[in-house]
C-alpha cells in the first residue's frame, strides 16, 4: 500500500454492504485492508478488484472477530504493511436469519434465545466494533486525525418484536459509537453511524425473509456517504447517524438552492452534501 494514501480497515468486507463500501473506498483512491472470516469470499473480492484500475490498493486479512486476540492482530498486520491507519469501518455483523430463516414470519422470542446465541451476537455486533476502535484509536490520536464509521441498523429493527439478538446488539454498537464520539471530542478523530435506511440485499437477509428481493436497497448506496464521512469535508462531523437511502435519493434529484450564494461551503459531492443534510445527531 502506498504510504501517502489514506488507509482504511473494513470489517465484514468480503460481501454485501462491506464489499460495496470496500469497492467504493478503492475507487476513491483509499487503500483498504479488507477483514472477513470467510476466506473464499476474500478470494472472490481479490478477483473482483484485480485489473479493474482501482486507485486504491487492497489487502485482505482473514480474521474471526469473536477471538479477542484478533483486534490487535489486525491492527498490527495493517501497520506492518501500510505504516498508518486513517479509517475504521465497523461493518461486520451477523443476522438472525442464521438462526431462523423465516424469523420475520416466525419471530424469535427472547425466551427462545440461548446464552450461546446471545454471546455470539453481542461478540460480533457490539463487542467487535468497540474493541476494533480501542485497538486503532491510539494510532489515530498520534496522527491527530481519524475516522470511525460504524454500520448499525434502523431504529425500528432495534425495537421490533423478535429482534432481541440483532436489534439489541446493534443498538449497543450505536450507543458505544456515541460515547466514542464524546470521548474523542477535540482530538481530530470522529465517530459516526451509517445505516442503509432499510432492508438491504445482502446475505444477512435470507430468501425466506422476503417475497421479492428486487425491492430491497442495493448495498452500493453506502459508498457515497461513506466517502464523504472519511473526507476532509466531514472533519467537524461527529456523533451523528446518517441514512444512506435518503441521501442517495436526494442526490439523484438535487434541489437547486433559491440563492446560490447561500450554499453550504466546501467541495463535497452532491451525494455527500445530501447525506450531511439528512444526518440525525445524537446531541
Amino acid at each position: 500500500m502506498a504510504g501517502e494514501r489514506q488507509v482504511a480497515i473494513v470489517t465484514g468486507a468480503a460481501s454485501g454492504i462491506g464489499r460495496a463500501m470496500t469497492l467504493g473506498l478503492l475507487e476513491g483512491g483509499i487503500d483498504v485492508a479488507a477483514v472477513d472470516k470467510e476466506a473464499v469470499w476474500l478470494d472472490e473480492l481479490k478477483v473482483a478488484t484485480g485489473g479493474k484500475g482501482f486507485s486504491g490498493a487492497l489487502q485482505t486479512i482473514r480474521a474471526d472477530l469473536t477471538d479477542p486476540a484478533s483486534f490487535e492482530s489486525i491492527v498490527s498486520t495493517v501497520l506492518g504493511t501500510a505504516g498508518h491507519i486513517d479509517i475504521l469501518v465497523n461493518n461486520a455483523g451477523i443476522g438472525q436469519g442464521s438462526i431462523r430463516a423465516d424469523q420475520r414470519r416466525n419471530p424469535l422470542r427472547f425466551w427462545e434465545i440461548t446464552p450461546e446465541q446471545w454471546g455470539r451476537f453481542v461478540a460480533v455486533n457490539a463487542t467487535a466494533p468497540l474493541m476494533m476502535a480501542r485497538a486503532v484509536v491510539p494510532h489515530m490520536l498520534g496522527a491527530g486525525r481519524g475516522r470511525i464509521v460504524t454500520v448499525t441498523t434502523s431504529l425500528g429493527t432495534m425495537l421490533r418484536e423478535g429482534y432481541n439478538l440483532y436489534g439489541a446488539s446493534k443498538a449497543a454498537a450505536e450507543a458505544a459509537t456515541a460515547v466514542m464520539s464524546a470521548d474523542l471530542t477535540g482530538t481530530g478523530v470522529t465517530a459516526n453511524v451509517l445505516v442503509p435506511g432499510g432492508m438491504t440485499d445482502t446475505r444477512i437477509v435470507p430468501d425466506a425473509a422476503v417475497a421479492d428481493r428486487s425491492w430491497l436497497l442495493r448495498p452500493e448506496i453506502m459508498a457515497p456517504p461513506l466517502l464523504w464521512l472519511v473526507s476532509d469535508a466531514a472533519a467537524g462531523v461527529t456523533g451523528r447517524r446518517f441514512l444512506a437511502a435518503i441521501g442517495t435519493l436526494r442526490c439523484r434529484q438535487p434541489r437547486r438552492p433559491k440563492n446560490a450564494a447561500r450554499q453550504s461551503p466546501g467541495k463535497a459531492s452532491p451525494q455527500c452534501q445530501s447525506s450531511r443534510i439528512e444526518g440525525r445527531g445524537w446531541r
